[in-house]
């Protein structure tokens, strides 16, 4: 009888880690979710009820019900599991958006970074499903290297090590070693400023190859809006989207889609089952100068049209 029901436990066992819910993940740039409150120390005035986008908190408040529901939307019944977030202004406004998106079961793990605009990046993650072991904000500020003399200021990278539960295969569950970036504009010209995305990728891949000199067989995730098609970071595989050359990316500008949203990931993360650009009609709009779509944005100019961002997030599915 005892033998009958180990057996029965064990087969129990696999039936349940076959049905398990993938562990949904997605990074998203949200364009400017700012709190309509000034902050004396941030050049947030734009974003402020006297600014010139006369950012109101009814804005505001529409602003993070729209992020929620695409959220909502890209989680289907279950929710999603870990979300990167780009530019968002502060603590303030992940809070109201993880209230907003399922009132308390989600946290999240911020830190304020130098950038002058107040851009910061964020995780959220579902409590059911994560659990956070340690976290960090990275700086990517003069005096890391010869390369960074240029007096760059710019966003943090997150790094937040992770541990997933409910994973019946396994006592402890995976532990995930994540980085949420956001790396320097191409705003002045892509040559021109290419020095800083180097600057800040030299940051990211010593503090990828630190985790990976104590854990040889780390399960790392690095994602965010990287500014760039070409970035790559030694030692991880970036992960496509089956996009073709004239197919749909992350972001578009000038009527050329580009994908500069990414996700890369270590050789120990060998159960991806998905990844894919949320391209939704409904999240974008028609492209009247260059035809097609593009992603409906919160303000055309200074035209406020209730959108909700300039990038498309990305996803990726892990079993």
């Amino acid at each position: 009888m005892k033998r009958q029901q180990l057996i029965f436990f064990a087969l129990w066992a696999v039936i349940l880690s076959a049905f398990a819910e993938p562990l949904r993940i997605v990074s998203y740039n949200v364009e400017n979710l700012f709190h309509p409150e000034k902050d004396s120390i941030k050049d947030d005035g734009e974003w402020t009820p006297e600014g010139e986008k006369h950012w109101s908190y009814a804005r505001y408040n529409r602003k993070v019900e729209n992020i929620a529901r695409v959220l909502t939307n890209i989680g289907e019944w279950d929710g999603v599991d870990i979300v990167g977030l780009q530019e968002i202004e502060n603590a303030a406004v992940v809070k109201k958006l993880c209230y907003t998106l399922r009132r308390n079961e989600y946290d999240f793990v911020h830190y304020d970074s130098p950038d002058r605009r107040g851009i910061d990046v964020a995780l959220m993650y579902k409590k059911a499903r994560v659990d956070t072991i340690a976290t960090r904000a990275i700086a990517v500020n003069g005096g890391m290297s010869a390369s960074l003399n240029g007096g760059l200021i710019t966003r943090d990278i997150l790094y937040v090590c992770a541990r997933v539960k409910n994973d019946p295969s396994k006592v402890h569950g995976d532990t995930l070693h994540l980085f949420v970036c956001h790396l320097p504009s191409q705003r002045g010209g892509k040559a021109e400023t290419e020095w800083k995305r180097e600057a800040a990728k030299e940051v990211l891949q010593k503090a990828v190859d630190s985790v990976l000199a104590v854990y040889p067989d780390a399960k790392i995730i690095v994602m965010g809006d990287m500014n760039s098609e070409e970035l790559r970071v030694k030692g991880l595989q970036v992960i496509g989207y089956g996009l073709s050359v004239t197919g749909y990316g992350t972001h578009k500008y000038q009527g050329r889609w580009e994908c500069i949203d990414h996700f890369y990931v270590s050789e120990a993360i060998d159960s991806v089952s998905n990844a894919y650009v949320y391209d939704a009609e409904w999240i974008q709009e028609p492209d009247e100068k260059y035809l097609g779509l593009k992603p409906k944005r919160t303000y055309n100019g200074f035209t406020y049209q209730n959108g909700y961002s300039d990038h498309l997030p990305v996803i990726l599915d892990l079993r």
